[in-house]
Order: C-alpha cells, then structure tokens, then sequence
C-alpha cells in the first residue's frame, strides 16, 4: 500500500536511510545528517512524501516537490529510497508509477531528475524503462564512497500525453 508518510513512519524508515546516506553512492546528502534534518528535508520541505507498506513495515518512500519556481514550477522532482532487503521487488517502479500519477493530479507537466549518479545502474534502467530520458551528463559530480568522482545524469519525462 502507498499512503502519506506520517513522523512514525520516518522514524522507522530512519535506519534504511542512514544507511543509504551513509554509503555514500546514490544520494548528495550530508552523512552526517540528523534524523530531524532528514525528516525535514524528505518530508517536510518538499510538497508531499508517501510510503510503501507492506506488513506494516515501512518498504520505501518518495517525496514530490517543485524543481523550480515561477514559470518553470511546472516541472516536479522526486526522490525516492527502498529498504536493502525490499530492493529487485518491484516497490521502486511502483513508487515511481505512483509518483507520475501524484504529479499529474498536482498540475506537474513533467519530471526531472537532476542528479541520478550513473553508476546507480539499477536506478537508471529503471528510469528509462519508465519512460525518462537523460538528457545530460554532469561530468564528475558525484564523489562516490568507493569509486572516487564519478558522473551524474539529468533525466527528464514529459507526463502529459
């Protein structure tokens, strides 16, 4: 199931996001970040975040919000994370269907990813299977935990058909 993410659901879910900011090889996110400093970023500041539930254990998550203002606020950004042991499940594309959905219904005409790191190889083929499109290369903008610097991509979906 997909709802609104609440505080209680953020505080479980906490432990995978630690990890994943921890790591260091998918999200630009301080790792140093406190729960409260995450909780504000994943979901008080962008305009809505929701969870997957699966038996009543918090699977993944994803926020919706602006990418820009003005006349280019037509365009939304998402960001999205699934547990370690949920991943190859499916969640994340239902995240993503789910967010499309979301956007459209908000008055978004499109999404942007601005910086998928492209040895997120998973992240990325599932993307363009979703119908995104890289259209840029960030050369270097990511100082991957094991891999040192690595490129970025910005990937762009019109939503309206």
């Amino acid at each position: 199931m997909i709802r609104e993410i609440t505080k209680s659901d953020f505080e479980s879910f906490w432990p995978t996001f630690a990890e994943v900011i921890l790591a260091q090889e998918t999200y630009a996110f301080d790792p140093d970040m406190t729960q409260e400093q995450a909780f504000a970023l994943w979901c008080q500041a962008p305009l809505i975040a929701y969870v997957f539930v699966e038996n009543d254990e918090v699977l993944g998550t994803y926020y919706i919000k602006p990418n820009a203002m003005g006349p280019s606020n037509h365009i939304c950004n998402c960001g999205y994370m699934v547990s370690s042991e949920a991943r190859g499940k499916g969640i994340a594309r239902r995240l993503c269907e789910h967010s499309q959905q979301k956007a459209i219904e908000l008055g978004f005409e499109a999404m942007q990813f601005n910086s998928v790191v492209s040895t997120n190889i998973v992240a990325v083929k599932l993307w363009e299977k979703l119908g995104f499109s890289i259209i840029g290369t960030i050369p270097k903008a990511y100082k991957h935990a094991q891999l040192g610097f690595v490129d970025s991509y910005v990937m762009y979906k019109w939503l309206r058909i």
